[in-house]
Order: C-alpha cells, then structure tokens, then sequence
C-alpha cells in the first residue's frame, strides 16, 4: 500500500521508518503541506497522511476522490481541519491518532506557566550576557492559586493532575464532567464561573462551532485583572485581536500559546530571513510578557513514537478491511 505523507519533518521520517517494520506500506515523504497546490502530488497513491495545518476541504477531498484515494490518515487527534461531511459524501475513510502522550502536551502547558511566571527564559538569556541582576523578574507562587480548565478529555485531566501536584484549586468544564477527576477534588463548574475565579486559564478542549473564540472580548470582560491565559489545544479558540487588546489594557497579565489561528502560514517553517507578514504574530511577539511557541507541545519522544505506530496500524487495519478502531466518520 502507497501511501502519501504531506508536511513531513525530519522527526516523522524517522519514527513513521523506525516501525514500518512489515513491508506492507510503501511511505513516500513530501514537505508540503496539503493544498490545492500540492494535492497532484497525491497522483498514484492508495491513501495520504496528513497533520494539523494540512487542508483538506471539500474541493481537495473531490480531488482525492479522483485519484482514487480512499484513506486519510491524520497523524494528529484534532480533525477541525477535515471537512467530514464531505468525506462521508464521497466514501473516504477518515483515520486518527485520538491520544498521543496526554502529557506530552499538559507537562507543556505547565512548561509555559512557569516560564511566563518565573520568566527563566528571561534570566537565561540574561546570565548568557554576564547579568547577574534579579530585578524584574519577580514571579509569584503557585501554591494556592486557582487555576480553570476548559475542556477535561485525557490532556485535560492529565494538566488538572499536574496543577494539584503544585497545591492549586482547580476548577473545571466540561459538557461531558469526569467523575473520576472530580473524585480526586477537581470542582466542576459552569464556565462564567471559571473565568471569574480562575488565576490561570488552560484550555484543552477541541476546536469546534461551539468553541471558536470561546476567549473574546466579552469572556475577558468577566475574567480578573491580570489572569495568565495559555493555549495548547487550537489557536481558534482565542480570537486573537481581543487578546491583544486586553494584553495593552493588562486585563490579560500573561498569555503563553503553542497554537494560534493563523500558524498555517507561519509554524514549522524556518522564516528567520523572511520578513513576516502576520500583523497580528508580531504584536503579540512585541509584548514581554507573552510566550510564543510553534505548536511543539506534542514533541515527546513517547509522543511520536505513539503517533507512528497508531498511524501505520489504522493504514494496515484499512488495508486488511477490519474494523477502523480510531476512525472519525
């Protein structure tokens, strides 16, 4: 079986090779994202592989229809980029990776508090350049703090666990609460409630109708002077502009993302001689008290490891007609 690989990196060719042990799939590895530009590369192949920024809408799904393709395979748990209906329409099955190292990505959230809190990136780049000096660097304790989770699935429980361990209240949403969680002394409450008492904000829920911009002008209005929001789910769920203004009002204290509406055009390329064109990525690169990573929170060794092997088995079960244990449609 032939199967394609867009927006492939150095890391997936080398885990995706490291357990294509059976020699049933042929993986042939292209960089560019999937588009309507690039979707011909996907000529003479049984099946795609695609990641978070590929596109894969109706017009390019009627495409793959085309050309015969009868498996994506999303290396990846969020499927918001894939119009589904579409598929379904067209009988092509929709695959994913639906947990990869939950804590990959809640051990990274907890990364970005702690920089933004304790600024060490700050005080490394300080030291390097022989300053020794504390001031402004004043962070403040986490013990205590009470911290909101939006979206409690496996990343989110994982992150509820972690912020107990630095004696937090946590506070929780969900449509769908955990019990389990909620046994361990995670409250479960309505999300206004949240925002109102909540110190830090996490969120860790998908990206849907119902979540786009769940963070806007009018749930920072409700939120307290100086809450520390941080985003490693989907950059849609922020509407960007109205951060960026509660940043220059200092509604919003600190802000740390690894996803943003706009990184499609942006994440994991190197545009370090490019001059960039994201109005918005530069604003908020501007202020000293946000953290910008490049959606990097599911970079664990354990992480891609799961992604690889999940990935190759759902192409083999498709491949061999059994049942599609992490299909989406």
């Amino acid at each position: 079986m032939k199967v394609a690989v867009f927006s492939s990196k150095l890391y997936d060719e080398t885990y995706f090779n490291q357990f294509n042990q059976s020699g049933e799939i042929e993986l042939v590895y292209f960089k560019e994202s999937l588009n309507p530009n690039s979707v011909r590369l996907a000529s003479d192949f049984d099946a795609i592989c695609v990641f978070v920024n590929d596109i894969v809408d109706a017009e390019i799904l009627k495409m793959l229809k085309e050309m015969g393709i009868g498996l994506i395979a999303l290396r990846c748990a969020g499927f918001n980029n894939v119009d589904i209906a579409k598929a379904n329409e067209l009988d092509i099955k929709i695959v994913r990776v639906p947990a990869y190292s939950p804590e990959a990505v809640a051990e990274h959230a907890v990364a970005l508090i702690l920089t933004l809190n304790r600024k060490t990136h700050k005080a490394y780049n300080r030291v390097r350049e022989g300053n020794f000096s504390l001031e402004k660097l004043t962070g403040f304790n986490l013990a205590d703090k009470t911290v909101g989770v939006i979206g409690t699935g496996k990343i989110g429980a994982a992150f509820c666990k972690i912020m107990q361990g630095f004696s937090c209240k946590v506070l929780a949403y969900d449509k769908y609460p955990n019990k389990a969680l909620a046994d361990t002394g995670v409250e479960y409450v309505e999300v206004d409630d949240l925002m109102q008492q909540s110190d830090i904000i996490s969120l860790h829920c998908p990206l849907n109708e119902e979540t786009k911009h769940i963070i806007n002008k009018h749930t920072l209005k409700e939120m307290k002077n100086g809450v520390m929001l941080i985003n490693t789910s989907r950059g849609g769920l922020i509407n960007t502009k109205h951060v960026v203004k509660a940043l220059k009002h200092k509604k919003v204290g600190f802000l740390g993302i690894d996803v943003y509406e706009q990184e499609e055009n942006l994440f994991f390329e190197d545009l370090s001689e490019d001059i960039i064109q994201d109005e918005l990525i530069m604003r908020l690169i501007s202020f000293p008290n946000v953290v910008i990573t490049s959606h990097q929170a599911f970079l664990t060794k354990e992480a891609l490891e799961q992604i690889a092997t999940t990935t190759l088995n759902n192409i083999l079960d498709h491949k061999h007609g059994l049942e599609l244990k992490n299909a989406v449609n």
